[in-house]
């Protein structure tokens, strides 16, 4: 999931980020909310957490904004654990949930996966290609009944994979969706970590999950 985290306190926004990126989720930070509505109407994410106290438009004049252009990604409200009317009013605005500060990164983790839970279609947890599992919730990973151990970056980008299995994605598809690069960062930091993940999996298996196309990119589709 690709989370936009609008927080002005930075040491929050950075530990929120932190968390958020080692459960396996692909989080973007900003801190004002005019940066926040023009990201989240030129960008696609798949939630955003939205502090309702920030410098230049706070965080219900961005959802108030979103909604009335009928944007419907979900958002959870952070505020303040007094702030019934805040909270209230969000909820009438169109939020999908709130969070009272100080909160728990386990608490905002668990909330966020309700939502994919909601998203992909009330408790489509297990995603699977072939003998491939993929669990969303625990991110426990296996092939023919044998557990893979992969790293948070590995894991997202099987998760993209296991998405679209049979779509051929691009270097910068995959650079935008699992690193949130929108530049070209001049490495093979893909190809890279492609070759670690198809030893993992393809290693000792006749039948290869993880595809290259030559000059375009990779896909996960069963092969030779």
């Amino acid at each position: 999931m690709r989370i936009l985290v609008v927080e002005d306190e930075k040491k929050i926004a950075s530990f929120v980020s932190k968390g958020l990126a080692e459960m396996g989720f692909n989080p973007l930070v900003c801190h004002r909310g005019d940066d926040a509505l023009h990201l989240a109407t030129t960008e696609r994410f798949d939630a955003i957490v939205l502090d309702i106290m920030l410098p230049g438009r706070d965080g219900l004049s961005v959802l108030r904004q979103l909604r009335e252009q009928h944007n419907t990604v979900p958002v959870i409200l952070l505020t303040a654990r007094d702030g019934l009317s805040e909270r209230v009013e969000g909820l009438n605005l169109g939020a999908d949930d709130y969070l009272a500060k100080p909160f728990s990164m386990e608490e905002l983790i668990a909330r966020l996966r309700a939502i994919r839970r909601r998203l992909s279609g009330g408790g489509l947890n297990i995603q699977r290609y072939e003998d491939l599992t993929l669990n969303l919730i625990t991110r426990e990973v296996s092939r023919a009944g044998c557990k893979i151990d992969l790293t948070a970056r590995e894991y997202a980008l099987l998760e993209y994979l296991m998405r679209s299995p049979g779509r051929v994605l691009t270097r910068t598809q995959i650079c935008e969706q699992v690193w949130d690069y929108h530049f070209d960062p001049g490495t093979n930091v893909v190809d890279v970590c492609i070759q670690r993940l198809r030893r993992k999996l393809d290693d000792g298996h006749d039948v290869k999950l993880i595809q290259t196309v030559r000059g375009v990119g990779y896909a996960l589709k069963a092969g030779s």
